[in-house]
């Protein structure tokens, strides 16, 4: 069986996306309804207390209850697991974003992009989140005067072409304080490109309205990368929301995180993979799981992901394999990860392994130069 109340889909204003919202699990009692309890064991108190909770009604209905280990109750239900610190490296802020915010709300840690935290605030809160130490530090939104401070900073430095509207997620924003600070991003003439990251089509494909699609498109070039990690998310609502993105000329791309116990397999990345390349969403990004403070029992080791990424390269056209990528620490950057099907060169010939594991010689490999 899947959801929490079956009947619950047959409300007249189930996909009424305020309704959703209105009707967001997160709170003890509702917790302890769910894992069929009377109360909360003192390790998940603590657990709420410092890391909160709440999935929309739809995104909860995807859970299947007669599983222990279910993909999607692992991302949004809370587990004792997060008090666990126990893997080297973990942090609250493992990005080292803190000290590459030159203004509050702002980050700068590539050149010729900047992200803007949008607000703290999200529809249903990921339990592998990387901002997870924003959940207790109360919703703080950008007031038109910290955008125009945003603006003066990027105008000023004339490299910046993109600017990254994040959080939290922006779609949780009213449509008046998205559209402003969208059109507000705008007046640095320097910014080519924007880019929107959410979780909305994923969590709450409902928000995904033909108003907010107009919202939207007035705000071309504007890219979309959203967050689906499990097959099961790849809903007939969730697919109707990036259609009506793309309708709207809006691309979407995906970022998936490589989670222990939710996708760290072939076959269910395979199927993510596919599943999104049918939808018309980009397979972006696969991103290992960032050392986050209070997600250490997500974290796989990145020979997983390489072992699976080289097995995806030999079985899967190439529209469907996504970047493999470690976000260094302090700050470092995206590091790819990807199979090496080079085994060596020597002199003018280059030696392969073909995915089925076939070794080829590869002649010219210095080319008409002579030079590599």
């Amino acid at each position: 069986m899947t959801g929490p109340a079956p009947e619950i889909k047959s409300r007249p204003d189930w996909n009424n996306w305020k309704w959703q919202v209105s009707n967001t699990q997160s709170t003890r009692a509702q917790l302890a309804s769910f894992l069929n309890t009377p109360s909360l064991t003192d390790g998940l108190s603590r657990v709420i207390e410092k890391y909160p909770w709440a999935a929309t009604p739809y995104y909860f209905s995807l859970i299947d209850t007669h599983d222990a280990q279910d993909p999607i109750k692992r991302q949004c239900v809370p587990c004792e697991h997060e008090l666990d610190f126990s893997l080297p490296g973990s942090d609250p802020d493992p990005l080292a974003e803190k000290s590459h915010s030159p203004y509050p709300g702002l980050i700068h840690r590539y050149q010729d992009r900047v992200l803007v935290i949008a607000t703290s605030r999200c529809f249903s809160y990921c339990r592998h989140c990387n901002r997870k130490r924003n959940w207790n530090a109360g919703n703080t939104v950008p007031t038109s005067a910290d955008i125009k401070k945003m603006v003066q900073y990027i105008s000023a430095r004339r490299h910046i072409r993109e600017v990254i509207i994040s959080g939290g997620d922006p779609l949780t924003l009213s449509a008046e304080m998205l559209d402003r600070m969208l059109h507000d991003l705008r007046k640095a003439d320097n910014v080519e490109v924007l880019r929107l990251g959410t979780r909305v089509p994923v969590v709450l494909p409902m928000r995904i309205t033909k108003e907010l699609t107009t919202l939207l498109k007035a705000h071309r070039p504007l890219w979309i990368n959203t967050h689906f990690n499990h097959p099961r998310e790849l809903t007939d609502d969730a697919a109707s929301a990036c259609d009506r993105l793309l309708c709207a000329g809006i691309p979407v791309s995906n970022h998936t995180v490589l989670l222990k116990g939710v996708n760290d397999d072939v076959d269910t990345l395979r199927s993510l993979f596919t599943g999104l390349n049918r939808i018309m969403v980009r397979p972006y990004y696969l991103f290992h799981c960032d050392a986050a403070k209070g997600t250490d029992h997500f974290r796989t080791s990145i020979e997983t992901g390489v072992r699976i990424m080289q097995k995806l390269w030999g079985e899967t056209g190439g529209l469907c394999i996504p970047r493999y990528v470690v976000d260094l620490p302090a700050g470092g950057g995206k590091a790819p990860v990807m199979p090496s099907f080079l085994l060596h060169s020597d002199g003018n010939t280059a030696v392969f392994r073909t995915s089925e594991g076939r070794i080829v010689k590869y002649r010219g490999a210095l080319g008409a130069g002579g030079n590599v």
